[in-house]
């Protein structure tokens, strides 16, 4: 009879994990949807209507304009919304796209700061911000991205100074902020990113003098405006 109690809870608890991997598997890719509709009600004007008429629940997320899924984990893997046009803010709830590796806004009209819950994407290589309206500082946990390859916030109105933890970036083979309104040192953390190739400061308001033991970098500080 213990036995059979025995064989019987193992089955009942081995039926609770089975549906407890479903019920997440299902609970992942829903989440990513949510984080999607989150962003999109934070658009103030879509002009080509992209968004409007084709990010609908009434359709597959992966077969949504922009949007590219991992097929492997059933998740988002990439949200590219380049040269659309768009207005708006950035949801907080983007962080809640943990399998976000890229995420494109290039050349539209995002303003407002940078969520920190971009922080929480830690699968994330390739951001680029660039050509938009965005302001504030950049958040000091973006430093944590340590799969991040490619950083592009130039064409902004970002403004502070850049955070030290930007050198914990190890990873990095771009970085660049031109034409911002960042001040304040640029840090010699930068040194430490000994994947670097590439990184573009000009058309700012740093101060002080700048020597980075780089090897192999090639950096634009031609435009930089010193005071």
């Amino acid at each position: 009879m213990v036995n059979l109690l025995s064989g019987l809870f193992l089955f009942l608890l081995s039926m609770h994990c089975f549906v407890a991997c479903l019920a997440s598997n299902t609970k992942n890719i829903t989440t990513d949807k949510y984080a999607l509709l989150a962003f999109k009600s934070l658009i103030t004007s879509d002009p080509y209507d992209i968004l409007a008429n084709n990010w609908s629940t009434s359709s597959p997320i992966c077969s949504w304009v922009g949007v590219t899924c991992d097929e492997r984990h059933n998740r988002v893997y990439g949200l590219n919304l380049t040269n659309m046009n768009l207005r708006g803010t950035i949801s907080p709830s983007i962080g809640n796209m943990s399998f976000l590796v890229i995420l494109d806004l290039h050349n539209n009209s995002f303003g407002g700061q940078m969520p920190k819950e971009i922080c929480w994407l830690r699968r994330l290589k390739f951001l680029r911000f660039s050509m938009n309206k965005f302001v504030g500082e950049i958040p000091a946990a973006l430093g944590e991205l340590s799969q991040l390859q490619y950083l592009r916030l130039g064409i902004n109105n970002f403004n502070g100074s850049i955070p030290q933890s930007i050198g914990n970036l190890r990873r990095l083979k771009l970085f660049t902020v031109v034409k911002n309104m960042f001040s304040g040192l640029i840090p010699q953390t930068i040194s430490n990113m000994s994947s670097l190739e590439y990184v573009g400061f000009s058309s700012n308001y740093f101060s002080g003098t700048h020597s980075f033991d780089i090897k192999c970098v090639i950096y634009d500080i031609s435009l930089l405006h010193f005071i």
